[in-house]
């Protein structure tokens, strides 16, 4: 049962709810306006018809970079409810993230969408982590997945920058507040961080130097995806982690799955083995 954690897939319901804003964010037709940023113009292809080959469950997820789960209550539960309901009509192979309200969080509305099937709940890193969320999940034995935040632009800077710069930096912090601050409170919270968590654990070194702890103790119950990585990237993660933590993500329709170069146990591992525990919560055998 090969499993990607990441995707990104707007429905048609999803659209619609962008379309019928005035303010940002919003779409005109197909260009999508977001606050501080130039218009970007989507490209329709990318969330029709996508190609699940090889794959038996593919988790998508609400876009946190558009700032949806920070506007009031009654301009984001509009937009989340239509994500809610376009990502569970999807069918087979795919599977989704819910996602809640961050500028009023509301746990019981939370427990509810999570009881429709949803694989766990979605954040943004640049979210301070609601204990109630929390305790939300644990209650439910359903995982945590952190994915970038908003991010606009700097000023003069490529348009690659939000995307190397800022998400890799808001998933490195979000690894080290979870770790010195989420996991004492949340014990058995599993959680699994984008973007192999911007390479954080790469700096133990540097942390006990500084005073940190923990190197050489790893957390099973925190995983970090591999979207846009390669084998190098992931090779030294593995030697920082272990395998067992690591799982398949692609952010599609931005990025490919990569191939980890690892050799085939370790890919099944990888695409197979690790995300069913992080989404199971316990050990399955292959």
């Amino acid at each position: 049962m090969s499993i990607d954690v990441h995707q990104h897939l707007w429905t048609r319901s999803f659209v619609d709810a962008l379309r019928a804003r005035t303010s940002p964010p919003f779409l005109d037709g197909w260009t999508l306006i977001l606050d501080g940023e130039p218009p970007y113009e989507v490209d329709p292809a990318d969330h029709e018809g996508r190609d699940t080959t090889g794959l038996d469950l593919a988790l998508v997820s609400l876009s946190s970079p558009l700032g949806i789960e920070f506007l009031p209550p009654e301009e984001c539960w509009p937009l989340i409810d239509a994500h809610h309901e376009g990502a569970l009509a999807l069918g087979e192979p795919f599977g989704a993230w819910a996602s809640t309200c961050h500028s009023e969080p509301d746990p019981g509305r939370l427990a509810k969408d999570l009881a429709r099937g949803f694989a766990g709940l979605q954040i943004p890193a640049t979210a301070a982590p609601d204990d109630r969320l929390l305790e939300v999940l644990t209650a439910a034995d359903l995982p945590l997945f952190v994915h970038p935040g908003p991010a606009a632009p700097a000023e003069g800077t490529p348009p690659w920058w939000p995307a190397v710069v800022p998400y890799v930096q808001q998933m490195h912090a979000a690894w080290h507040y979870f770790h010195a601050v989420v996991r004492p409170r949340h014990p058995r919270l599993r959680v699994c961080f984008a973007l192999l968590a911007g390479l954080a654990p790469l700096h133990s070194e540097r942390l006990i130097a500084r005073g940190g702890n923990g190197r050489g103790q790893v957390d099973r119950n925190f995983f970090v995806e591999t979207s846009s990585y390669g084998p190098r990237a992931i090779d030294a993660i593995v030697r920082e982690l272990g395998i067992d933590v690591v799982v398949n993500g692609s952010d599609a329709p931005y990025a490919t799955a990569p191939d980890p170069g690892l050799g085939t146990a370790a890919g099944h591992a990888i695409r197979v083995v690790n995300p069913r525990r992080l989404l199971a919560g316990k050990e399955t055998r292959t």
